[in-house]
């Protein structure tokens, strides 16, 4: 710009400045202007403003009228003296608190840490939870407000004052031998007090960590929630985000730790809200929650909300028994391995633990029914790899006669000899994929099952975390801070399971070596998982191989042999009719020879 331009600008610069610093509203203005908008607001909501010049009058005309009001909203409630107030039966102990009327802490009874403490699913002053009113022009949030407590029984009332027969009023009430707690919102006498027809409740808290791997906590730890209507839902896992919840009313929302929840059913369903999740990096602690939902307020005499708090295990059999789907938190996998677990494995898994076997006989007895049932398959996939070896001769003739530098004729001829072979080159790939939703479902499984939580087995303390063969102190990229030994013994079978297949199929090539790099993958990945998923691996991999053993003596080369021959001889008519898939990928073939020469 030239010195005009500049000079131009800075003058206008200057004169928008000071129109803003002369011309701006002084504090009498402005609380006339706030006075103006909160009376059109109530109006917008049906509701009658009360002037507080008349609410003074009234007070000195007669005394007997509360002062509350004089004092702001809540004016009693706004200081005292925080003291806690206790809740207990068999399966928890609830500390609640005068200040906000809140539950403060919550110990889930007859469960230990990894460090064999109390189990406390959040504690102190990272908790906070109440409602935000938007009462007098003021948004004000009840977690402030300082409530008085009466206790009858197992039922404890906490009332926060706002004037003559105007309050707010929390309700809890823990039933023996249970996991929820009964909570009621009752609103009455704030009818003309509270502006708008929703009303706003925040819970924010801080889950501490229970297990041995905190990284395993946040690897199953996240915000879930249900619509009324819909699917249960959840956010990240893996990273800090926050989603608008407003595709419908909300039946429930769940801070969802691995083992354990916290968890909100309202009865008449939240309107909308919002869900946030952040990985916090102090030690010690897994996900920090913060839930912002709308209820609706209809401006009555007295607004009754009723909810239930569930505290507790995310054992599938315990949340299904609190009903609302709470069941889906727990993390059975995608489709269609979440069908295979719940309706086959679970159902097994169950009948199996009913003797009242340990975890680790339950284990080896649940992964030979599933070799069992998965023999056949793995029969026709050995047979298969069996044919292909037998063919290994024919094909490297084949090869050298057409030349490697022609691989599109090469694969021609190969399918021409499959053809009078009466072998399927993809018969030992199609059973394997087959078993494969079954094998990747225990990877679901076994991590998410509560039921291993502190149970032990030979050298293995706990089967739902990774047993620590060796303590390396440090972090070591690739494998972390420890070697699992049951980790190991997974990777060698499988190293050994590799070389003994590639024996039985003839690869040769590349194909040969990349059986040996997944194993060694694996075990970075895998050492950081429960050693019970290990061991179970570890046990199908010895099986499969038992199988291997078996069939390999019942399967003999030279009768397979004989029968290729016997195909091959067979005139072409007596053969299976080409399909549409053959007959296309051998017209590919030919076109590729085609446009070659």
């Amino acid at each position: 710009m030239d010195r005009n331009t500049f000079t131009g600008l800075f003058l206008i610069m200057i004169i928008l400045a000071g129109s803003f610093y002369f011309l701006k509203p002084n504090e009498v203005e402005i609380k006339k202007a706030k006075e103006r908008d909160s009376i059109e607001l109530a109006k917008k909501a049906g509701v009658t403003p009360v002037q507080k010049d008349t609410t003074k009058t009234a007070a000195i005309a007669n005394p007997s009228v509360d002062s509350l009001a004089l004092k702001g909203p809540f004016g009693t409630a706004i200081t005292g003296t925080e003291a806690n107030t206790v809740l207990e039966n068999e399966k928890l102990l609830i500390t609640l608190s005068n200040k906000g009327g809140k539950i403060t802490s919550v110990e889930v009874k007859n469960q230990k840490t990894f460090t064999g403490k109390p189990l406390i699913l959040f504690d102190g002053n990272q908790n906070k939870f109440g409602l935000n009113l938007n009462a007098a022009g003021k948004v004000i949030n009840t977690n402030n407000l300082y409530f008085t407590p009466t206790k009858t029984g197992n039922t404890v009332t906490m009332r926060a004052n706002y004037g003559a027969n105007a309050y707010v009023e929390y309700v809890y009430d823990l039933k023996a031998s249970s996991n929820k707690v009964a909570f009621n919102i009752n609103l009455v006498g704030l009818q003309q007090v509270i502006a708008g027809n929703n009303i706003g409740l925040n819970w924010q808290t801080t889950l501490l960590q229970q297990e041995k791997s905190i990284e395993s906590e946040h690897r199953y730890s996240a915000p879930y929630y249900k619509y009324l209507d819909g699917d249960v839902d959840h956010l990240s896992v893996s990273k800090d985000e926050k989603e608008e919840l407003s595709k419908g009313k909300i039946q429930w929302f769940s801070f969802k730790q691995h083992f354990f929840s916290a968890s909100l059913i309202s009865k008449q369903a939240f309107e909308k809200g919002s869900l946030e999740v952040k990985i916090p990096t102090a030690p010690g602690q897994v996900k920090f929650y913060d839930a912002n939902m709308q209820l609706p307020y209809a401006h009555t005499a007295s607004q009754v909300y009723e909810m239930e708090f569930y505290f507790g295990t995310n054992k599938f059999a315990a949340l299904k028994a609190q009903g609302y789907d709470l069941e889906q938190q727990v993390d059975m996998g995608y489709w269609p391995l979440k069908y295979i677990n719940r309706f086959i494995v679970l159902p097994v898994f169950n009948f199996l633990n009913s003797f009242g076997w340990n975890y680790g006989l339950i284990i080896l007895v649940l992964t030979i029914l599933l070799k069992v049932a998965l023999s056949p398959l793995t029969y026709k996939s050995y047979l298969s790899m069996a044919k292909m070896r037998v063919l290994k001769p024919e094909m490297d003739e084949i090869k050298a006669k057409v030349g490697e530098d022609n691989p599109t004729l090469v694969q021609q001829e190969y399918l021409k000899l499959y053809k009078k072979a009466g072998v399927n080159p993809l018969g030992g790939c199609l059973p394997m994929v087959l078993q494969l939703p079954l094998v990747m479902a225990f990877f679901f499984f076994f991590p998410n099952l509560f039921e291993l939580r502190g149970e032990s087995f030979l050298w293995m303390k706990d089967l739902s975390t990774y047993d620590e063969f060796i303590k390396f102190g440090v972090k070591i990229p690739f494998i972390g801070d420890h070697l699992s030994l049951m980790c190991v013994l997974m990777t060698i079978s499988t190293l050994i399971m590799t070389y003994f297949n590639n024996q039985v199929s003839g690869a040769t090539g590349q194909m040969k070596y990349i059986g040996y790099i997944m194993p060694v993958i694996f075990l970075g990945v895998l050492n950081s998982y429960p050693a019970g998923l290990n061991y179970y691996y570890f046990l199908a991999n010895l099986m499969t191989f038992g199988q291997q053993f078996l069939i390999r003596k019942m399967v003999d080369d030279d009768k397979i042999h004989a029968l290729i021959q016997q195909n091959k001889a067979r005139p072409a008519d007596e053969k299976k009719k080409k399909s549409k898939f053959q007959q296309r990928l051998d017209d590919y073939m030919r076109q590729q020879q085609q446009a070659k020469k």
